[in-house]
């Protein structure tokens, strides 16, 4: 089953911070592995429960399963993105 991605606003003022090869890898990534299987990838707890992250290296992005959309919230080097 194929989920649709959807990008929340700010999504993109944090690609922007980024370096443009690791922003295209991360969107690489995203549209491959999410697409397809977003259950994969483990849930957040304490302030963040409900919502999930995928690592790739130091960044991380949060998303939420929204029936058959996946909400990409954040993407951010991890020592940042829980902030």
């Amino acid at each position: 089953m194929a989920y649709n991605i959807q990008y929340k606003r700010s999504v993109a003022k944090d690609l922007a911070r980024l370096d443009k090869a690791a922003a295209r890898q991360l969107l690489a990534k995203i549209e491959k592995e999410l697409a397809t299987r977003p259950g994969r990838f483990p849930a957040l707890v304490g302030p963040f429960a409900g919502l999930r992250k995928m690592r790739m290296g130091d960044y991380r992005v949060i998303f939420t399963l929204l029936d058959k959309e996946v909400l990409v919230l954040r993407i951010g080097n991890r020592r940042d993105v829980y902030k």
